[in-house]
């Protein structure tokens, strides 16, 4: 049969055996107008007073935005939250690009992200968690480090922070605090956050918010500036809003997780031999180290020792910038890397997907099917696919006639698992 991989901004269609799982979120029915939706909720938040009667005319707002790599409907969301600001001074206004580590934005992206419109008549940044200059310390965590954070968005008279929420790889979920927690803090604060402790905790996983150290330190470093409102959404595998959640940070996105858990975690009653993932299509595969997201989605139903394969189209490669693909040329293979990060010694951002990939490579062989180079593929210690019909058809010298298969088309949309 016929299969849809969400890949790059087109698509990509593979053939699979008529026996394959493919695994996909619960069909939902949209709403009738998404814009009516998003005003309701800013009118009707939970556990706060409407938007527009917590913010004074007089008040300096920012409102925190996620970057390229995310999904997030900006160009819709920032808009709406205007029309309910209009009574607040365009000037007094300023958009956070919440980077975390990642590179800038340039004008062309955030017209792509914000509209037009938006680039010419708001002031927008791009936050940069190296520049001490920029950020503001607001004391120290009980995870052990110095807590930073956007200068402007600690120096604000109102903070928005605006997101989607889905199933996260290692915080559980998405959204809510995470905004401002890696999104606007500083490099320090950051790399507790992703430590190598962190990241392999066995509850820093898909779905799970209780006694997950990741959420219980996002949490914690909001309280340093907590912002007062939330706007989030969730999203199907068209990028369209099903839903929305609004208030108070910790209230509202406790409430749009166990929606998004409730459609976008399915079981399965057994792993598999091979998994076909993505990272859901543009512009979350635009590189290797967010398409790890989609190999770990694979890993939840993976069989130990089977194959994981991954069509994510890596048009911006691994990429260029970040340190990344200098953290997977230190080692020869998968265990000696974990060996490395595992040293409490050894600190370097970007230093948290590569441990993830390691895992994945320590449970899994991991095939990628992407516009990277072979050299670039091989330099992940990762086996190229030219064709995933060619490579399925391969691994039955392995697995014989019979392998069994599933697809996660959406990749990280849909969290599959199994209970062992």
């Amino acid at each position: 049969m016929e299969v849809s991989l969400a890949y790059g901004k087109n698509g990509l269609n593979v053939i699979v055996p008529e026996h394959t799982r493919i695994v996909a979120p619960n069909h939902l029915e949209l709403p009738e107008d998404d814009h009516e939706l998003v005003l309701q909720a800013l009118r009707n938040p939970k556990g706060t007073k409407p938007l527009r009667e917590m913010v004074k005319s007089t008040d300096r707002v920012v409102i925190v935005i996620s970057d390229i790599t995310r999904p997030t409907p900006n160009h819709k969301l920032v808009p709406w939250l205007l029309e309910e600001l209009t009574h607040v001074p365009i000037e007094n206004v300023t958009i956070i690009n919440g980077l975390g580590t990642h590179r800038d934005q340039t004008r062309e992206e955030f017209i792509e992200m914000l509209g037009e419109t938006i680039v010419n008549t708001v002031r927008i940044i791009n936050h940069h968690c190296h520049e001490k200059s920029e950020l503001t310390h607001l004391g120290k965590s009980s995870f052990g480090c110095e807590v930073y954070l956007n200068k402007e968005y600690v120096e604000a008279d109102f903070r928005i922070v605006t997101g989607f929420i889905e199933p996260h790889f290692f915080a559980g979920f998405s959204g809510g605090p995470k905004g401002i927690m890696p999104g606007i803090a500083g490099i320090e604060t950051i790399l507790t956050f992703h430590n190598a402790k962190m990241i392999g905790h066995p509850l820093a996983t898909w779905g799970v918010l209780d006694k997950n150290p990741l959420q219980e330190m996002t949490r914690e470093v909001n309280t340093f500036c907590k912002p007062d409102f939330l706007l989030n959404v969730a999203l199907n595998g068209e990028r369209e809003i099903t839903n929305v959640f609004t208030g108070e940070l910790v209230e509202a996105h406790a409430i749009g997780c166990a929606f998004v858990k409730e459609h976008a975690m399915i079981k399965c009653e057994k792993r598999f031999d091979v998994v076909i993932t993505t990272n859901a299509g543009y512009p979350l595969d635009q590189n290797l180290y967010q398409a790890v997201k989609g190999m770990n989605a694979a890993h939840k139903i993976v069989k130990q020792g089977g194959t994981i394969i991954c069509a994510a189209e890596c048009i911006e490669g691994m990429p260029d910038h970040g340190n990344f693909v200098k953290i997977l040329q230190m080692r020869q293979s998968p265990k000696d890397l974990l060996e490395m990060i595992n040293d409490p010694s050894f600190h370097m951002f970007d230093q948290w997907e590569a441990q993830r990939l390691a895992m994945i490579q320590e449970w899994a062989d991991v095939y990628l099917y992407s516009l990277l180079p072979e050299e670039s593929v091989r330099t992940a210690m990762l086996t190229p696919s030219q064709n995933i019909e060619q490579t399925l058809d391969d691994l039955k010298a392995k697995y014989g006639d019979e392998m069994s298969i599933a697809v996660l088309p959406l990749g990280p949309l849909t969290i599959p698992y199994v209970e062992e």
